[in-house]
């Protein structure tokens, strides 16, 4: 049996509930490779990082309600109202749209210690984050456009999983 996560997902309507327990997300590498774009791959699966200032959602300011998911999974991360320039080349937030759906690790690759962030239910390597964010709390988010999915308020209902009933 795969392992359980409790995450917040989107209803039917477009709401963001939970937390609700639900299955990890595991595949194959053959699977990953088979629908993720080359980039993607080696990026969420392998751990890459695209070059800064490259990204395909660095420059994405849109205003109102949109959500940034995985890519891997669609497992809803970040929110456009906790996106901000931080200068750095990648996209940047203070915060994820639930503190369920994005997990931390240590990453002492490279010659140095940060703290990697994944998808909590994919594994999908997302970027790192860092204390030196903007308030209200204090963090970045560095994460990599490859990464993520941008998905617009109006199709938020979209991404609704089976069986999550509006609350």
């Amino acid at each position: 049996m795969a392992s359980q996560v409790n995450v917040k997902v989107f209803n039917e309507k477009g709401e963001l509930v939970g937390p609700i327990a639900m299955a990890k997300v595991v595949k194959t590498d053959f699977e990953w490779k088979q629908m993720l774009s080359p980039e993607q791959y080696k990026i969420a699966r392998g751990k890459g990082t695209e070059r800064p200032f490259c990204g395909n959602l660095l420059d994405n300011h849109l205003e109102g309600v949109y959500v940034y998911v995985c890519v891997c999974c669609g497992l809803p991360l970040f929110a456009s109202s906790g996106k901000f320039e931080s200068g750095t080349g990648w996209p940047s937030f203070f915060q994820p749209v639930a503190k369920e759906n994005v997990v931390e690790h240590v990453d002492s690759s490279h010659g140095m210690v940060r703290t990697e962030i994944l998808c909590a239910r994919c594994d999908g390597h997302l970027g790192h984050v860092f204390d030196d964010g903007p308030q209200p709390t204090g963090l970045r988010f560095c994460v990599n456009s490859e990464s993520l999915k941008f998905v617009a308020k109006e199709k938020l209902a979209t991404l609704a999983e089976s069986g999550v009933q509006s609350q």
